[in-house]
């Protein structure tokens, strides 16, 4: 049987959404507040998503408790009370939007779900009313 398992997290973050080729005046034309010359936060929900047989043994996908440690050790620990323009590497370079937040945590996360626990989507909520969905390639 195939079933699917969530897990959520929060995590809080300062982030500028801006294009560096583009002036401050251009750059809040298309991004609005979220170009904010001094940036601005967000308290983020993350919420992962695995896909799996269920194990008869055990009757988990994954033990929950791997999931936790997997997001906090490869994601969170990374990105929770951060800059996500100046302090996160693996964005450096990246405008922090939560579309590209979303498919950096996938790739962080992707490769620690084993072959009977596959990634199956990643959300990561930036307030209560927008989200991102992301699925992979």
């Amino acid at each position: 049987m195939i079933a699917f398992i969530s897990r959520r997290e929060s995590f809080s973050s300062s982030h500028r959404v801006a294009l560096p080729n583009l002036s401050d005046k251009e750059n809040m034309k298309l991004f609005g507040a979220c170009s904010n010359k001094n940036g601005h936060g967000h308290n983020y929900i993350l919420e992962i998503t695995i896909k799996g047989k269920v194990n008869p043994k055990t009757g988990y996908v994954i033990d929950l408790k791997e999931v936790k440690e997997i997001m906090h050790q490869n994601f969170l620990k990374y990105v929770d009370h951060k800059n996500l323009n100046l302090d996160v590497d693996f964005l450096k370079g990246i405008n922090p939007t939560t579309e590209n937040i979303a498919i950096a945590c996938w790739n962080k996360l992707n490769p620690h779900f084993k072959k009977s626990a596959k990634l199956f989507s990643i959300k990561i909520f930036e307030t209560d009313k927008n989200f991102v969905e992301y699925r992979g390639e």
